[in-house]
């Protein structure tokens, strides 16, 4: 019977970077527009005080994974010492079932939501991109300007926080690890985000915070933050004169960034230009022209937790990293 390997944060930071995120994220895209996975819809678990937990399935047949995030938001948890957002990674043979690893799915969530966001970037935005408005510098922020500076030649990056000095705090440390790249904390949202070539929103914010007006011709916008349904952080006139590009379509309609406005009438299905692994295989074409706004609606895809899983766990077994248990003997078969 094949043992089941266990990998904490730390076993899981050892194998994997940004890179390697980005790649497996790109290939994932690719393989769900060929229709080489299957990934069902997030199933919701809502609790009281607006938490949730989310089961997350998903398979992919090249190279063979599959596999389950179970993950959990739960907003008061910094009041008691925890993250407000974790999350497990199972994945099994998809051939016999056999369990072959329980991993912290926490590192790799932030990773490949991060390295969705940079694919789309460099699909959509101008190539000559150099400054960044990042509304909102909580836990995935850190992560998404390192996979920003993978595929742009950064030159600024304006930063809005909605508590007092945590835009200030994070450049301070982001000037640590950025060398070149000149931060500057903002007090105010329009500020962040005008003239800035990628804007990028990661806040759980439930009404409009970033204005159609404040935003330059030519600009692209990661909006990342609304990953449930009622979420919402761009102006709606932002999408209307949009070039919208989703990660996948059902869940973009139901919990993403266009879920508030297609609800209310100012958004219709068939407005989505394409998903954005259609535009990675030629099925559609990108952005058509220096001048046009385009928008990268992200809700976070589960085939991305399992093909970076299962890639931690090639890496694992071939450098003998986390801890090998047998969940059962050969004996206890029935």
């Amino acid at each position: 019977m094949q043992d089941t390997l266990i990998l904490t944060q730390r076993d899981v930071a050892r194998l994997v970077d940004i890179r390697t995120a980005i790649r497996t994220t790109r290939e994932a895209f690719k393989a769900m527009a060929r229709g080489e996975t299957v990934m069902p819809p997030k199933i919701y678990l809502p609790l009281s005080r607006g938490s949730d937990f989310r089961a997350m399935p998903a398979y992919l047949a090249h190279p063979p994974a599959c596999g389950i995030k179970w993950v959990n938001v739960h907003p008061h948890n910094p009041a008691r010492g925890l993250p407000t957002v974790m999350a497990v990674i199972v994945l099994n043979d998809p051939a016999t079932g056999v369990p072959l690893a329980v991993m912290d799915g926490l590192l790799i969530t932030k990773l490949r939501t991060a390295s969705a966001a940079a694919v789309a970037a460099r699909t959509l935005a101008r190539r000559d991109s150099r400054t960044v408005g990042l509304v909102g510098c909580g836990a995935q922020a850190d992560a998404q300007l390192a996979a920003l500076a993978a595929v742009f030649r950064l030159r600024r990056v304006r930063v809005w926080g909605a508590l007092p000095g945590e835009a200030r705090h994070f450049c301070a440390r982001m000037r640590r690890t950025h060398r070149g790249i000149a931060f500057e904390p903002c007090a105010g949202i329009e500020r962040c985000v005008r003239e800035a070539d990628i804007v990028v929103t990661l806040t759980p914010s439930r009404r409009p915070i970033v204005r159609r007006a404040w935003l330059s011709l030519g600009t692209h916008v990661n909006a990342v933050g609304a990953d449930a349904p009622g979420k919402q952080e761009l102006d709606p006139r932002i999408l209307t004169d949009a070039l919208v590009v989703v990660d996948e379509r059902e869940q973009a309609l139901h919990g993403g960034e266009l879920n508030v406005p297609v609800r209310r009438g100012f958004f219709r299905r068939r407005d989505i230009h394409a998903s954005l692994g259609e535009i990675l295989i030629g099925r559609a074409r990108g952005r058509r022209s220096a001048a046009e706004l385009t928008v990268f609606d992200s809700t976070g895809l589960a085939i991305h937790d399992i093909a970076l899983g299962a890639e931690v766990v090639r890496r694992a077994r071939r450098a003998r990293v986390g801890r090998r248990v047998r969940l059962w003997s050969a004996s206890s078969v029935v």
